[in-house]
């Protein structure tokens, strides 16, 4: 069975840069900035509290763990109240041993791995407004086993260290995200997945891309009149169906450009458009150049770390 979820997070390209642990005692507080890249923290023991801005503040205990696929400004505190200290992870250096708030001494209050990576897609952004912007999710033991895996190996270098955190971080991906599968999941390729309406209608869309859908032959596979499965994909999904499978579609499209040595006419025929000008002129409107041009510089492209210093977030 055709698995969008899947498709997504290989899209993504996640990879691992960095973690770090993390404990808090007494009258403590930080205030992070905005950071842009995907972020997650694991809670080893005890709790603290978390805020992340626009949603409402979650508390935090052992077991539990949170994904920030775009990391908006989150403030990370004890529960006494206290003016925390602002820190901006584009700029601040990455610790090397365990990072410690509040006081110094004594046990800490709660302790956690924490870290971030990257997403090397181009298309990343688009990709990410699919997802939820917080994923909490309480008492998963599969997260909590390959949260310390992803922490053992983030912090050794034995060989083939990259590609086992390259996979870890796929795997932790889609852990969390379907984990959170639900009714209240906000507007979004996981809500989506979760309507058993809208679902065979996603899978077809993802499975038969080359395939020229129309709004009222996946309307028919959704068993809703053609409205009504307008209204209702528009509304769970976050944007109508035409323009998800237009979104899908340049997705696919510039990855085929970026990563396989195939001409414009098959990477137009895989997307689902019977010609290779039709395609062109679609992906130019979409994507701001033509795609000769894109696979060209796409070439030259190497994706890296934000200036010569390791940020320091979550």
């Amino acid at each position: 069975m055709n698995d969008p979820l899947s498709e997504v997070i290989a899209l993504l390209q996640p990879r691992t840069v960095f973690s770090k642990r993390i404990s808090g005692a007494g009258r403590w507080g930080v205030r992070y900035s905005a950071f842009g890249h995907p972020s997650f923290s694991a809670v080893l023991e005890g709790s603290c509290r978390l805020a992340v801005d626009g949603y409402p503040a979650l508390t935090l205990e052992a077991g539990d763990f949170v994904l920030l696929p775009a990391t908006p400004g989150f403030t990370m505190s004890g529960f006494e109240p206290v003016e925390p200290e602002c820190i901006d992870p584009r700029v601040t250096p990455a610790p090397t041993d365990e990072v410690r708030h509040g006081t110094p001494d004594g046990p800490p209050d709660v302790r956690m791995l924490g870290g971030y990576f990257i997403f090397d897609s181009p298309d990343a952004a688009v990709l990410v407004s699919l997802l939820p912007a917080v994923v909490h999710v309480r008492g998963v033991e599969r997260l909590s086993v390959l949260v310390r895996l992803l922490g053992e190996e983030s912090t050794g270098q034995r060989p083939g260290r990259d590609l086992v955190l390259a996979r870890l971080v796929e795997v932790l991906l889609i852990e969390a995200l379907r984990s959170t599968t639900g009714g209240d999941t906000p507007p979004g390729l996981l809500r989506g997945l979760a309507d058993a309406r809208l679902a065979p209608a996603v899978r077809q869309m993802h499975g038969e891309l080359a395939h020229s859908w129309t709004v009222a032959q996946l309307a028919k596979t959704a068993a809703l009149s053609r409205s009504a499965f307008f209204e209702r994909f528009t509304r769970t999904m976050g944007m109508p169906p035409m323009e998800y499978l237009l979104t899908w579609r340049m997705a696919v499209a510039k990855d085929l450009l970026r990563h396989h040595d195939l001409g414009i006419t098959e990477v137009a025929e895989r997307v689902g458009y019977g010609s290779a000008s039709t395609f062109s002129t679609a992906f130019s409107r979409h994507v701001g150049q033509p795609p000769s041009r894109y696979a060209r510089t796409s070439d030259r492209v190497t994706v890296g770390l934000i200036g010569d210093t390791t940020p320091d977030v979550m």
